[in-house]
């Protein structure tokens, strides 16, 4: 502006400036009911700033039927909506990667069944540091430095056709289900089934995960190769052909998919390994370049919540915290399989199964194992 000149500004008349103020008295007052019993008082600003931004974006890998129930009730609650996008760990992955270099911003929220990949990117320095109010509710092995957190309890567990099962052949665990494919690997000839580790992310942290528990799964690796099994990308169409009779038998299945596929199929059994059972979660976490930063701590902080971890279990996604009831809950979890649970913890330990030497020791190894 030249000097010397003025600036013209429309009267604002008292109604409409009364009228303004009593509208942010109202906003922020009903922030304020909306607090959660037990948060901090200044969690008001966070619940009254997200309302502002108006919405979440969520790169999820959780199916957005079973996510459903959650993004409705949020979307009630807090009257936010909820931009989900359903995708695969990798496609999350170099999504989130490429707009992380771009200037547009990425999502709001993350939340990934691979737990390795979620973590590479905290520590790329891609998430921002969150204490979430209900950090005190989790386990400690499910939280990251107050950036990525555990969401979920979802044993992994083997999947099989009752109704089709040769007489008399039985598995409890890792060792006899080697023992089983070993001696009659002619008969379970391409009728077993599993993640494929060179091609999907899940089943590549699944398998290091089972050799971190007890080394000697190569024997059942061994075994798999013998059988000539099958293996996909997709726990869904693994169990839809186990259910078929074309496989019997699913390796590595989140506990939640099957809960949801043997519902509506009789013939589908499932079987927790008594020698131990992987324990997966869910991580999510804030991304340091959110267009909606406020309303994606809310979203995170409802999925922790009692209220949100209710309805995970209802969802049959397993709720991570111990005060919720039901089946598909880590106390109900934990009270079936007791000290053969291995949780995978949400730590730098993972960042090890990414490392370029380490994937090809691996891959080498079980190139190996499936040589007939």
């Amino acid at each position: 502006m030249k000097s010397g000149s003025k600036r013209h500004f429309a009267p604002v008349s008292r109604r409409a400036f009364v009228g303004a103020l009593v509208g942010a008295a109202f906003f922020a007052s009903a922030a304020e009911a909306q607090v959660p019993a037990g948060y901090p008082a200044d969690y008001a600003k966070i619940i009254e700033d997200a309302k502002k931004e108006g919405s979440v974006k969520v790169y999820a890998t959780t199916d957005a039927k079973a996510a459903s129930p959650l993004i409705k009730d949020f979307e009630a609650l807090y009257g936010i909506k909820v931009e989900y996008n359903d995708l695969n760990s990798t496609e999350l992955y170099n999504r989130f990667i490429a707009e992380s270099a771009s200037s547009s911003g990425t999502a709001d929220v993350t939340w990934s069944s691979a737990p390795d990949l979620q973590v590479k990117l905290v520590a790329d320095g891609l998430a921002v540091a969150y204490a979430s109010p209900e950090v005190d509710k989790l386990p400690k092995w499910a939280v990251f430095n107050n950036q990525a957190y555990g969401t979920t309890y979802e044993p992994m567990v083997i999947v099989y056709n009752k109704s089709q099962m040769p007489a008399g052949d039985t598995f409890t665990d890792h060792t006899s289900l080697a023992k089983l494919l070993t001696a009659k690997a002619d008969v379970y000839k391409g009728k077993v089934t599993a993640y494929d580790p060179e091609r999907s992310g899940v089943g590549f942290l699944m398998m290091n995960r089972d050799v971190v528990a007890d080394p000697k799964v190569w024997d059942l690796f061994n075994a798999f190769g013998k059988a000539e099994s099958k293996y996909y990308t997709s726990a869904g169409a693994m169990i839809e052909k186990v259910g078929s009779g074309e496989h019997l038998i699913a390796y590595n299945i989140f506990a939640s998919y099957a809960a949801l596929q043997t519902k509506k199929n009789p013939n589908l059994g499932v079987i927790y390994p008594s020698d131990f059972t992987l324990v997966a979660t869910r991580v999510a976490f804030i991304p340091t370049k959110a267009n909606h930063p406020n309303a994606g701590k809310l979203f995170l902080d409802y999925l922790l919540s009692k209220r949100g971890q209710t309805i995970v279990a209802k969802a049959e996604l397993f709720s991570i915290r111990d005060d919720v009831e039901g089946a598909a809950t880590a106390k109900a979890v934990n009270e079936k399989i007791g000290a053969t649970a291995r949780p995978i913890p949400v730590s730098n330990e993972l960042l090890g199964t990414l490392e370029q030497s380490k994937r090809l020791e691996f891959l080498n190894k079980w190139q190996a194992s499936q040589k007939k």
